[in-house]
């Protein structure tokens, strides 16, 4: 059963005569655990038609590159191939939404969608949902709660949306079983892209400076995969070791998540099934940490720009902003990794390497940005556009919220000092004192020369 809170009308339009029920797949890129794809098939099942599932592929899409155009495309030959198994075909349409999915809709009883929580993914849905003749429905799929459940105004930090979300998570951890498909979509004309083609990108369709990862593939199976394996293997080290980059416990999820590969809510039941003592410490991170940064993004409309910071860190950093810097750099320093800092540079090696940076590092490798730019909005501007750049899960909530962290976002002020004023402050010594931060820098160093 799905929870009424996930389901929201976004038009007053009527469930008609239709061939089929069209589910507009643009967030959730999956087949397991997928709310949407389920009340799609429900529908379609009582209306006695099959389900059509169709991805807009849009190569002008802000920011991506073929590193994030690559791994999606994985995932959606992965998708393709598990709903081939239901019975259900998925199609790809060259566009942004507004202007494919009105017309593949024509021949639809009803369109279901996932939820985005950007600003361009509701601009994308309002549009759709005034130009469709037929109705609209949105499910929320890709948090454990709802948004607006948990809170409808924008959070202070991790300790003020805690206990709001604490207060529903186990209503919201639904199982969801995947339903049978009584009417196949497989033979349908519908004029799309077969999936298969995804990885077909156009020569001079997209950025192709960043190349695809080296370590990560796209898919659910792949997503699943590392699960079982985390699981297995370090979810009991987790809560012990999370912070240490010297010792690879994560799960690495957070690609497969931004991408809607797999589902949180899906993650969560495993990890609790586990029984492990790490299962604690993972949820706080993947629940908590990550539905405040979508918190951040829904509420707060300057949360890409050095605006979205809190008054009282801004002030501050205003007031250190002349403050002399014992190193800076450039852009371009930043981005090659050309600084005088080993872990700073074996950070962002990993990161254009992998396409995903450890956490710990990824604090630290911001706070340094800030240290060592002219003024902290230039830190800004730099830490989230290469970001967004190289990371696979970059233009996310989760990386907006990260790198306003390292200005004082979601944190409480310090002790005041030179350059950082009263944000909180990380130096290598930190790192050397806490860890072995050399064998990271070292197994960086195997990364590259592999």
């Amino acid at each position: 059963m799905i929870a009424a809170e996930r389901v929201r009308l976004l038009n007053t339009r009527p469930i008609r005569k239709g061939r089929y029920v069209l589910y507009w797949m643009q967030s959730s890129h999956r087949a397991r655990a997928n709310y949407a794809l389920e009340l799609a098939i429900e529908q379609a099942n009582s209306l006695k038609i099959p389900v059509l599932v169709c991805f807009c592929v849009d190569f002008a899409y802000p920011g991506a590159n073929m590193r994030h155009y690559q791994f999606l495309a994985e995932g959606l030959v992965a998708a393709g191939k598990a709903l081939d198994e239901r019975h259900i075909q998925l199609i790809l349409m060259r566009g942004t939404p507004p202007e494919v999915i009105p017309d593949i809709a024509t021949d639809a009883a009803t369109v279901v969608i996932d939820t985005g929580y950007l600003p361009l993914h509701r601009q994308w849905r309002n549009q759709v949902a005034q130009d469709l003749t037929c109705s609209l429905i949105q499910v929320e799929d890709n948090v454990v709660v709802p948004v607006e459940t948990a809170s409808g105004k924008e959070e202070w930090s991790a300790g003020t949306i805690r206990p709001k979300i604490h207060r529903h998570i186990m209503r919201f951890l639904e199982p969801v079983e995947p339903a049978r498909v009584d009417a196949s979509s497989l033979a349908i004309d519908s004029g799309g892209i077969p999936y298969e083609e995804a990885g077909f990108i156009p020569r001079d369709a997209v950025d192709r400076s960043v190349p695809g990862s080296r370590v990560y593939t796209g898919g659910e199976d792949h997503a699943v995969r590392r699960l079982d394996s985390f699981i297995s293997h370090n979810l009991a080290r987790f809560q012990e070791l999370r912070n240490d980059p010297a010792v690879p416990v994560l799960s690495n999820m957070s690609p497969y998540l931004h991408y809607g590969q797999i589902s949180s809510v899906y993650i969560a039941q495993r990890i609790l099934e586990s029984g492990s003592v790490g299962a604690e410490a993972f949820l706080e991170e993947l629940i908590v940490r990550r539905e405040l940064a979508i918190n951040f993004v829904t509420y707060n409309q300057f949360y890409d720009s050095y605006e979205g910071l809190p008054v009282w860190a801004r002030d501050s950093l205003s007031l250190h902003s002349g403050d002399p810097r014992e190193y800076s750099y450039t852009e371009e320093e930043f981005e090659g990794a050309l600084t005088h800092d080993n872990y700073w540079n074996a950070a962002q090696r990993e990161l254009i390497i992998t396409g995903k940076m450890h956490g710990y590092m990824r604090m630290y490798w911001g706070k340094k940005i800030l240290e060592w730019s002219e003024t902290p909005q230039d830190a800004y501007r730099i830490a989230r556009t290469i970001n967004d750049k190289y990371e696979l899960d970059g233009r996310d909530p989760n990386g907006y919220a990260g790198v306003a962290w390292c200005f004082g976002k979601h944190d409480r002020a310090w002790s005041e000092r030179p350059v950082f004023g009263k944000i909180r402050y990380m130096n290598a010594n930190g790192l050397r004192r806490k860890f072995d931060i050399d064998r990271y820098v070292e197994r960086i160093e195997a990364l590259a020369g592999g």
